[in-house]
């Protein structure tokens, strides 16, 4: 079998004559008048809130995933749950790590959201389809891992020894179950099942309200680079917000805290954070500065959507001729923490825009694990939403780059930490789909939606082939 290791983005490997040219597909700086070409920072540009007529068509689903999603459907297993797909793990009775051969491969919790949010991105359902069964399977799996859970600890789940859990966190499992919980909102197949996944939903926001910290962060949550399950977190309490979870304003705001560490706002940059994990100093990042920007980049992006809707009711209030001068002066101090997240948000997206243009950014760690295809998810996903120049650059580039990594059998692999299929195949086909991601409504007929139990996202339709 072919395997293919990818070292370098920015450049489209062409065989010739049998060997390899390099042709370079991205530019070498960034355009001019500062990074990404941008304003300085200080003040958010006006905007009108971004709807799914303003964004392009998501483009028809490429023959690379459909190989793909296929490859992700065989590998599911009998208990409905995916595995990593081989690989490591880490060793649960001592230190170290237990190689494949040596460890069963058995269904994790992380993995399997994280497959099945890839089959959902393709336009699969839990009713019709090619992948329904697939689905169903999976969602009965992650449900019954997280019933099973207790009412306190952070953990949903009884596996304790994979690589996600060592390498971007321990709890990430629940920030992913999170993330799928609130994506299948209306989507399942009956009412007791609908029942049932909002039942899932509250119970894992309340441990991950339950134990957040102050500043944003999670005891507990070490790992090689933390930061990347700290930005699954900031991303899925968005987005269970924007589907009707019981998320509070406070917890959004400890989140936002978090995602401001190491951003410099006028100067439109991101710090690396911390190397070693677990040591209760916050989030880490291995030094990797694609881990860290892509992470807090992905909450940034979700947040500002939640805002556009707290926004609208906001600005009722403060114009109201009948509310109250203590309403209107909360809803101005609130107003000015939404101004000021917009001007955040923006920062973070032209340090990333900027920042993709530097080939070493764009290559992480040096060559692809997991990791690399989590952050370009997350960029993906974020520029899609600002649309423009930047998105369409850096979708052309990336889209070339990752069908050019894909094994024969339609899977991708990692060569570094992250190294199971499962995840990296679910991630590089989440990147290749970012423009099929949910767009949720913004707006009262949003909010009317999610109190009639309706599902307040747009699709993007369904799947088309080449």
């Amino acid at each position: 079998m072919k395997m293919k290791h990818m070292t370098r983005y920015g450049a489209a490997a062409v065989v010739v004559a049998g060997t390899m040219a390099v042709a370079p597909v991205w530019g070498d700086k960034p355009a001019e008048g500062g990074p990404g070409g941008a304003p300085a920072a200080g003040k958010a540009e006006e905007k009108a809130p971004r709807k799914l007529a303003d964004l392009p068509p998501p483009k028809p689903i490429s023959p690379q995933i459909t190989k793909g999603l296929a490859y992700l459907a065989k590998i599911q297993n009998a208990d409905g749950g995916w595995a990593q797909g081989g690989g490591w793990r880490r060793n649960a009775e001592g230190a170290g790590r237990v190689q494949a051969d040596q460890a069963e491969d058995r269904s994790d919790l992380g993995n399997t959201c994280y497959a099945m949010l890839a089959l959902l991105r393709s336009g699969a359902d839990l009713q019709t389809g090619p992948y329904a069964e697939n689905l169903r399977k999976g969602a009965d799996y992650v449900m019954t891992q997280v019933e099973k859970a207790d009412d306190d600890s952070l953990y949903v789940t009884s596996v304790r020894d994979t690589q996600l859990q060592s390498k971007i966190g321990r709890y990430v499992d629940t920030f992913l179950a999170m993330q799928l919980l609130s994506e299948l909102k209306g989507l399942m197949p009956d009412p007791e099942g609908e029942e049932r996944r909002a039942k899932m939903l509250d119970m894992v926001v309340a441990k991950v309200g339950g134990n957040q910290k102050k500043d944003g962060d999670f005891a507990g949550n070490g790992g090689w680079a933390s930061v990347l399950s700290q930005g699954i977190a900031s991303r899925s309490l968005n987005s269970a917000r924007l589907v009707g979870a019981p998320v509070s304003d406070e917890m959004l705001e400890r989140d936002h805290r978090q995602n401001l560490v190491g951003l410099d706002v006028a100067g439109r940059t991101f710090a690396a954070t911390g190397v070693a994990g677990g040591a209760g100093g916050g989030p880490t990042s291995a030094g990797v500065s694609l881990y860290t920007a892509s992470s807090k980049l992905r909450g940034f992006a979700e947040n500002s959507v939640v805002n556009g809707r707290r926004k609208q009711a906001l600005e009722e209030v403060a114009a109201s001729p009948v509310a109250a001068p203590a309403e209107k002066e909360k809803a101005q101090v609130e107003l000015k923490k939404i101004e000021d997240a917009e001007v955040a948000k923006d920062a973070a997206v032209q340090a990333v825009a900027a920042s993709v243009q530097d080939a070493a950014f764009v290559q992480g760690f040096g060559n692809n694990g997991g990791e690399e295809f989590l952050s370009y998810m997350n960029i993906s996903e974020s520029l899609r939403l600002e649309g423009g120049k930047e998105w369409k650059e850096w979708d052309q580039k990336i889209t070339a780059t990752i069908n050019d990594a894909q094994n024969e059998d339609g899977s991708w692999s990692g060569h570094h930490c992250i190294t199971g299929r499962t995840f990296c195949t679910a991630g590089a086909l989440l990147t290749l789909m970012a423009d099929r991601a949910p767009v949720p409504e913004a707006g009262e007929e949003a909010v009317a939606k999610s109190d009639a139990g309706e599902n307040p996202t747009i699709k993007t339709g369904e799947p088309e082939v080449e």
